[in-house]
């Protein structure tokens, strides 16, 4: 069962007088990885190296470390800890004294490992969607109770009557979600799935 963080987190290591600044949040998408990378990057630092992973796209980058000791070893280090869904940025500012490649992997590595290892993990569940339209006067309740359902809202279109909501939800939940859309809506809304595409 893979595992995401349920907050962002940070851990701070000194190696060899460099300071190692590792910073990990959970992330949905590829966009929010890049925009996470983009917030936390320190442009005073020596190196701002990252890696992400959102199920089978992941991407990394040494950011003028040397090839392969930086982004790589972060990325084995999400994935050996059994993570998905996350974003890392490890900031290092150098202290003088250089590490080798080795000392490298191991520093961006294992400071990721730490990182995500202090942080705190959730299961991830894994989600199909449905969308279902709410008039106005229904959206505060059933917004208020998709938590009782592990749904969550992925898109909201607002409309003259109510709004259209597309939800993910696990799909044991099905069934009690479509019965509060029917209860809440009094029957004029119902829960269509959405047929997912194959991978693209």
């Amino acid at each position: 069962m893979p595992f995401t963080l349920a907050t962002p987190c940070e851990l701070l290591e000194v190696i060899s007088k460099s300071r190692f600044l590792a910073k990990a949040a959970p992330v949905a998408s590829a966009e929010e990885a890049q925009a996470f990378i983009q917030a936390v990057s320190d442009p005073t630092a020596t190196h701002n190296c990252w890696a992400w992973k959102v199920g089978n796209q992941y991407r990394f980058s040494d950011d003028g470390e040397p090839g392969g000791t930086a982004g790589r070893p972060m990325l084995t280090a999400i994935e050996g800890q059994d993570f998905d869904q996350v974003a890392v940025v490890v900031i290092r500012w150098f202290g003088g004294i250089k590490l080798g490649t080795g000392g490298l992997a191991r520093a961006y590595g294992g400071s990721t490992a730490k990182c995500l290892q202090a942080g705190q993990r959730m299961e991830l569940v894994s989600r199909i969607r449905g969308h279902c339209h709410c008039r106005f006067a229904e959206l505060a309740l059933l917004k208020a109770r998709l938590a009782e359902h592990e749904a969550l809202i992925e898109q909201e279109t607002f409309d003259a009557e109510g709004a259209e909501l597309l939800l993910a939800f696990p799909e044991a939940q099905r069934e009690p979600l479509q019965r509060l859309i029917a209860d809440i809506s009094r029957g004029r809304s119902e829960l269509q799935l959405v047929q997912e595409r194959g991978e693209e």
